[in-house]
């Protein structure tokens, strides 16, 4: 039996119809929520349906009304909230008869406002806000429009100070704010740990319910016994768990990426100040991502070896995703940078924190420690294989464990 004869035999007890409906049906989720936020968002861009009526003639009213017509869909004029319900309206607006005086007078000015629940569910919740603040506009054109009256620059009055702001970053001058930088970079550290753990899990997990369905079968004892370097048998199972890692993470991270772009807005483009990846760049991630696979799955070949049976190999990817999961979420909301050295200590021997953090630090030309990353992931791999070939070099794979009182031992 040859490698490519043990690649295709894991492909095809991997890429089973249990295995790809879920992630199929995941993806499905992910692209129905993703359009259902993309749908809500675009209907928040509507103008809001309203009604409104107005007792003031006054100069106030006025402006006020004006505003409302510019910036929402006015489907009656009466003061009738069953015509706002038939014509699915999401409130009546009551300007009172005193409206203008009170604010000449500089009183406050009351509105009476009736709302229209429609639906319940979270989309229908952005009508409501739009109409809220549409309001708080009129009520700015309207002291604008005094303070005009009385010669008094308005947008002085209403903002007094001009702010500009330079931003310090790596030793660099960026004339945008914070936010900008730090929701550039937060991109970056979200989506791409993100990816890097469905791979790891999708894949680990797989490597290792293979061997324990394997010693469950007991294909595993009939393939030791093929004239077969056990060489062999270790890389092809890494490179079928590979192929169907991959294949089965693309397609929940087309569901996720369709997720994600429901809710992202004007892309932030910094590369005139160097934050920006290159050819090489997307070289290394590649490398990166590719020693941590391959570390992954060495780690899980050997973790795999103890699997006595199916059920006991869903209770030993437990270790890989705990250490998939724990850079995910420190890498994501803490930052490598910030964390305490101990802690930097303990991410780093993670190989797979590493393809985490890359185009983070690619970004801020950090290339040792990408390259660090990646020597550290393919010695690593190095280790995880050579143990796992002398476990498979040994009689462990098929013998079991037996516990005798306080000692346990190994039963051939």
């Amino acid at each position: 039996m040859s490698l490519l004869n043990i690649v295709k035999k894991e492909v095809k007890e991997l890429l089973t119809p249990a295995t790809v409906l879920p992630v199929v049906l995941m993806f499905i989720i992910f692209a129905g929520m993703g359009n259902f936020f993309g749908e809500a968002a675009e209907k928040a861009k509507e103008m809001p349906k309203i009604g409104l009526a107005c007792n003031d003639d006054g100069n106030a009213s006025k402006i006020f009304v004006d505003v409302m017509k510019a910036y929402c869909n006015i489907v009656t004029w009466n003061n009738s909230i069953e015509e706002v319900k038939e014509r699915k309206g999401f409130a009546l607006i009551e300007v009172p008869s005193n409206f203008s005086s009170n604010i000449e007078n500089f009183s406050k000015a009351g509105v009476k406002i009736y709302w229209v629940i429609n639906d319940i569910g979270i989309a229908n919740a952005f009508p409501y806000e739009t109409i809220k603040n549409i309001i708080e506009i009129a009520e700015r054109e309207i002291a604008n429009n005094i303070l005009e009256e009385r010669k008094i620059n308005a947008s002085f009055v209403s903002n007094p100070i001009n702010e500009e702001e330079l931003t310090v970053f790596k030793e660099k001058e960026i004339d945008v704010s914070p936010s900008v930088i730090l929701q550039f970079f937060s991109t970056q550290s979200t989506t791409v740990p993100i990816i890097v753990m469905i791979i790891i899990l999708t894949s680990g997990g797989m490597v290792i319910t293979s061997m324990g369905m394997e010693k469950e079968n007991k294909t595993l004892e009939t393939l030791l016994t093929l004239p077969v370097k056990r060489s062999n048998i270790i890389a092809g199972k890494i490179m079928g768990a590979a192929i169907v890692g991959f294949i089965i993470a693309m397609i929940y991270m087309a569901g996720f990426g369709y997720y994600i772009s429901s809710f992202s807005g004007e892309k932030i483009d910094l590369s005139e100040y160097g934050l920006k990846l290159d050819i090489l760049d997307y070289v290394f991630i590649s490398l990166s991502l590719f020693s941590s696979l391959l570390a992954g799955l060495s780690l899980c070949i050997v973790i795999g070896a103890f699997a006595k049976n199916y059920k006991s190999a869903q209770t030993l990817t437990l270790p890989i995703s705990a250490l998939a999961i724990i850079p995910m979420f420190l890498i994501m909301f803490k930052g490598f940078a910030s964390l305490p050295f101990s802690l930097k200590t303990i991410i780093f021997a993670i190989p797979f924190s590493h393809p985490m953090m890359a185009p983070s630090f690619l970004l801020l030309d950090a290339y040792s420690i990408v390259v660090a990353g990646i020597a550290y992931s393919f010695i690593f791999s190095l280790i995880c294989i050579a143990i796992a070939a002398y476990i498979f070099k040994t009689d462990l794979l098929l013998v079991g464990m037996m516990r005798n009182g306080k000692k346990l031992f190994w039963k051939r």
